[in-house]
């Protein structure tokens, strides 16, 4: 194909992405003509599993909040696990803000933090449709984690409360007391049975192969099979609570 030997070794590597042109080429020199149609899909869905922050965020963090809309949108079935965070559609707007915060901090992306908040609870007016069903399973480290100040973090864990209550949603949470079935090795989302979007510190995974689907899909049922629901899960809300209130209480004196 007369290709150049730094083109053939970067291709090797994972340093160059090959084009549609390049695969069609190659199958046809090695006789896989068969096999080309099968390779486009994998690259082309390649190109959408991985993206990082800094191209996501690029313009801001409000456009990602109107992308995950439309996403839901599309959804009946939402299942989320979340280890170190409170989920977004549960989030108040101070807890919220405090996570934008941060990411603004970290990645350096343009600073909308305002218009990324209205976003973000605008989003959750999803929760009171009763067309669409949510099952959230937290660990009590993320009711526990100080990633806000003393106070928002209060109002956060009783937003929580009053959220169960809602027909449509069912909140699980894992207590540190739990044996543990399946590691909860990193939060992730599934949307219906179609996708599972994971967040890592570098980039968003969207995943959407079948085989990935149903092996989350396995997690999220083993790590939900270990969660308390109803009063049980509220106990272990309210025990937060507890431990929190004193020192509060004391910041406002």
């Amino acid at each position: 194909m007369s290709w150049a030997r730094s083109k053939v070794s970067k291709l090797e590597n994972g340093q160059q992405t090959p084009t549609d042109n390049d695969i069609r080429a190659w199958t046809g020199a090695t006789g896989s003509g068969n096999e080309a149609e099968s390779l486009l899909v994998s690259l082309h869905t390649l190109e959408v599993q991985h993206a990082d922050w800094q191209r996501i965020l690029r313009t801001g963090i409000r456009p990602r909040q109107n992308k995950l809309a439309e996403l839901d949108q599309q959804t009946k079935l939402f299942r989320a696990f979340e280890v170190t965070v409170i989920p977004g559609l549960l989030q108040t707007p101070g807890y919220a803000r405090a996570r934008f915060a941060e990411s603004i901090r970290w990645l350096k992306v343009p600073n909308d933090i305002d218009e990324a908040v209205q976003g973000r609870i605008a989003r959750q007016e999803i929760l009171h449709r009763p067309d669409k069903r949510f099952h959230f399973v937290l660990t009590e480290a993320a009711l526990r984690y100080r990633l806000c100040p003393p106070d928002v973090t209060l109002s956060q864990l009783g937003h929580l409360i009053s959220l169960t209550a809602l027909p449509n949603v069912r909140l699980g949470v894992i207590g540190f007391d739990t044996q543990y079935v399946t590691s909860p090795w990193h939060g992730f989302w599934i949307y219906d049975n179609d996708r599972v979007l994971v967040e890592t510190m570098s980039a968003a995974l969207d995943l959407r192969q079948p085989a990935e689907i149903e092996l989350y899909s396995g997690a999220f049922e083993q790590l939900a099979a270990v969660a308390s629901y109803g009063r049980s899960a509220r106990a272990i809300i309210n025990r937060a609570i507890d431990d929190l209130e004193p020192e509060v209480a004391d910041g406002s004196d």
